[in-house]
């Protein structure tokens, strides 16, 4: 399939040879908000369009692309958002359990307090509303200095009423904070929603576009399909070749510079060469993800039945024991970016300008990866939109 989303190269600076990212976290979340409003303002499709009115199949196929593409990208953003509630979750429940155990202490000081304000008013070192008084009051602090009651309070009692004016103050202050954390909530599950509700309407209207396609044209889109992964194959074993021949030549250099300084071996590590631990964790990795091949790419999915592409590549690090961030554009930053005549085993290799894509580098110029809404992970050549499209090549560990 042609690429419609393949992008102009950024403005932005370059590492190693590959394109640093160049956007924030707020440019996407603009994204997702554009991305809603163009889906609202989209014109019904017709039931029966006539023969004029139906797109061409290159029209079809470059829209599908681009929808796939921007559904992609906010699922990221739905990604992040999915965590930051989850998180945001947690802290209220946190802060309601808290909220619960300071009250019930704040009424154990005011049932302690009252205790003592019944025990006066037996012995009569008290006037009657003293108790009905203190108990009703909105700030006892203010009760006590007021009727200079302190001065004629045991010190068990003084203790008493410090901790109850204690225990109402931070009682006061974690519902405060409770409420903050249930409003912050309530924001982060709409923002789910709304990105929720803007991917599933661009695969709808993918789904859409591509039932009008007769089936003529479906044969011929996926004849250009297969020419298209072919052309990816051949660069694939290009880059093996190449990365292939570089390596004898070090080999050469290196026996060729041991016998000119009688026999001892000269260091020609390099500082994006892996080392033994990073080749063992990487076994470990490829290992988890090629038996996730077949499993289904299913946006805002973790596993372990289905996948979106960052949740295949984190969960195949974790498999090696590295953690990983959950988006795209985070991952992107967890290791160290390295050129793509360097890429080992192991390394995810990012696409497209906005990072919305990655997959993991299995060698000879293949990686795994969940594809895209419909697809499969599979194994596939990192060049499969185009070599323009790869965006950088990380080594997170």
């Amino acid at each position: 399939m042609a690429s419609s989303h393949r992008k102009s190269r950024p403005t932005g600076t370059r590492v190693a040879g590959i394109r640093t990212p160049a956007f924030a976290t707020a440019a996407l979340t603009a994204s997702v908000a554009l991305l809603t409003q163009t889906a609202d303002a989209a014109p019904a499709e017709p039931t029966t369009p006539s023969a004029d009115d139906r797109p061409s199949m290159e029209e079809v196929e470059a829209e599908v692309d681009d929808l796939y593409h921007k559904a992609e990208s906010a699922a990221d953003v739905y990604n992040a958002a999915k965590e930051k509630a989850a998180k945001q979750q947690a802290r209220a429940d946190a802060l309601m359990d808290d909220v619960a155990q300071r009250t019930q202490k704040l009424n154990d000081a005011r049932a302690e307090l009252g205790s003592f304000a019944a025990a006066q008013y037996r012995t009569g070192s008290a006037a009657p509303d003293t108790t009905a008084t203190f108990l009703l009051a909105d700030d006892p602090q203010d009760y006590f200095d007021q009727n200079q009651l302190m001065e004629r309070l045991t010190a068990r009692q003084k203790d008493a009423v410090d901790d109850y004016i204690t225990q109402q103050a931070e009682a006061t202050q974690k519902r405060q904070e409770a409420t903050a954390s249930l409003e912050s909530l309530t924001e982060s599950q709409d923002e789910l929603q709304t990105t929720k509700t803007a991917v599933q309407t661009k695969l709808a209207q993918a789904r859409r576009l591509l039932s009008r396609l007769t089936a003529e044209e479906k044969l011929r889109l996926a004849a250009i399909e297969r020419a298209k992964q072919a052309q990816a194959r051949r660069q694939a074993q290009e880059l093996a070749q190449q990365q292939q021949a570089a390596e004898q030549q070090r080999r050469q250099e290196a026996a060729a510079a041991q016998q000119s300084t009688g026999g001892t071996t000269p260091d020609t590590s390099t500082a994006t060469a892996p080392d033994s631990s990073y080749a063992t964790k990487a076994e470990k990795t490829l290992a988890f993800a090629r038996a996730q091949v077949g499993k289904p790419y299913v946006w805002g999915a973790t596993g372990p039945d289905s996948y979106d592409c960052s949740s295949l590549t984190q969960a195949a690090w974790r498999a090696a024991g590295v953690t990983l961030p959950r988006t795209t554009y985070d991952q992107v930053n967890a290791g160290t970016t390295v050129s793509l005549s360097d890429i080992q085993p192991g390394d995810l290799v990012f696409f497209y300008d906005d990072i919305s894509h990655v997959g993991l580098y299995i060698g000879n110029g293949m990686m795994i990866h969940a594809p895209k809404p419909g697809a499969y992970v599979r194994e596939e050549s990192i060049f499969y939109d185009g070599e323009s499209t790869i965006h950088s090549v990380v080594r997170p560990a």
